[in-house]
């Protein structure tokens, strides 16, 4: 029962974790790509999301596996056999409730401690690629403009961005004097005495110097060091201002026993440690969920309990989120907005486990079977109809034999 729950639960979870963060870098490579960031800084911010994904890929692995192991005893009789020698459900998921008891306390940790850390560090990067913190501020091929006084353009870069080719810059002062630069390349070096002004190093160039009032001047130089003033980047915020951000300990500490925190706070400090805790608890009920939907009705491989589970699932998981929401704004009870639908859930879960185990020939899903069984046949029957209506079609006849 290990061996047939372990693998297809492995395969499923990492197969819902890599689609789900394929689509998240598709569009974190367009973002870093139009803010002129480091490619680097994709991989970073994936490395943060994976804690966020792990919390709806671990539950969803963990029900697949079991289902697709029962489901596989099942097709092969196997289950009717061990069925028969006295075995019952509920001794078939000691092994089963054994992973789920590791996997729900590694979520725990994860939704509890290492999520909302991982979400900090997102923001945190996200916020360094936008202000330019990440050598994002200068782009190929457009001005940019630094503390209104100076304006660069660089044709080309070359060697990760160390060899620029193609420089323009204009650099204006206060007293009106404006220098235009051209160069055939350059590179930025840092500056040992002050950390707030960057070396650029011209190479084979020319400045055209304006004074007001007076002729420019032209110069021709083979190396020219420019200073440039970085401008200043904003410090990112601290921890804690998003309740995703906090450490399960905080959110009790924010809810609860905290007597100065005002009440919006407190209340969303509430549905935060609601959410989080419900989503864990619910995997105990998984077990019992994919058992009821693993086993199709007798002389029938139907598929439908794995696409009914799936929806089940993404499903509760929205419905926690928007209760969250619901709850974060004051408009109902945490308790009642995240509890709630755990009980309707649970019931609904006991109820469909209490078909499949105790009821002599009962089908958690007996009446969608039917429906799907009776909608399958019915498109069998037009697709056969469908190819009799080609074959007997005389064009299609006379141009096979103009064929031979």
């Amino acid at each position: 029962m290990f061996r047939l729950t372990i693998v297809p639960m492995f395969g499923v979870f990492l197969l819902a974790a890599s689609l789900l963060m394929l689509e998240k870098m598709l569009r974190l490579m367009e973002f870093v790509s139009s803010e002129g960031g480091p490619v680097t800084i994709v991989f970073r911010m994936l490395v943060n999301l994976i804690p966020e994904y792990a919390g709806l890929a671990i539950p969803l692995g963990l029900m697949l596996g079991i289902l697709f192991a029962f489901r596989k005893l099942a097709t092969t009789s196997e289950l009717d056999v061990l069925r028969a020698v006295g075995w019952s459900y509920t001794r078939l998921l000691r092994v089963p409730y054994m992973i789920t008891l590791v996997l729900l306390a590694l979520n725990l940790l994860i939704v509890g401690y290492w999520q909302p850390l991982a979400r900090y560090g997102y923001e945190q990067l996200d916020f360094e690629l936008r202000s330019g913190a990440l050598g994002a501020a200068i782009k190929v091929g457009e001005f940019t403009t630094l503390k209104d006084k100076v304006a660069l353009r660089i044709e080309e870069s070359q060697d990760d961005g160390r060899r620029l080719i193609g420089i323009f810059a204009r650099v204006a002062n206060d007293k009106g004097q404006v220098l235009s630069i051209s160069a055939r390349e350059g590179r930025f070096l840092a500056d040992a005495e002050n950390r707030d002004t960057i070396i650029f190093r011209l190479t084979d160039g020319t400045i055209v110097q304006e004074m007001p009032g007076e002729a420019p001047r032209v110069l021709s130089f083979a190396r020219d060091d420019l200073p440039i003033d970085l401008p200043r980047i904003e410090e990112f915020r601290a921890r804690g201002d998003e309740s995703r951000e906090y450490l399960l300990p905080e959110l009790l500490e924010l809810g609860w026993r905290d007597q100065n925190v005002a009440p919006i706070k407190r209340v969303e400090g509430q549905a935060a440690f609601n959410y989080r805790i419900v989503e864990v608890v619910m995997m105990l009920m998984l077990p019992l969920l994919a058992v009821a939907l693993a086993i199709p009705p007798k002389r029938s491989t139907s598929s439908l309990g794995v696409f009914v589970s799936i929806v089940m699932v993404v499903a509760y998981h929205k419905v926690n989120q928007y209760g969250q929401e619901v709850a974060t704004l004051g408009r109902i009870d945490p308790l009642l907005a995240l509890w709630g639908p755990f009980a309707v859930f649970a019931v609904l879960i006991g109820w469909m486990y209490f078909q499949v185990a105790f009821v002599p020939g009962g089908q958690a899903i007996g009446a969608l079977e039917s429906v799907y069984a009776k909608l399958i046949k019915r498109v069998r029957a037009l697709l056969r109809r469908r190819d009799r209506t080609a074959s007997s079609d005389p064009s299609i006849e006379e141009a096979a034999a103009g064929a031979v």
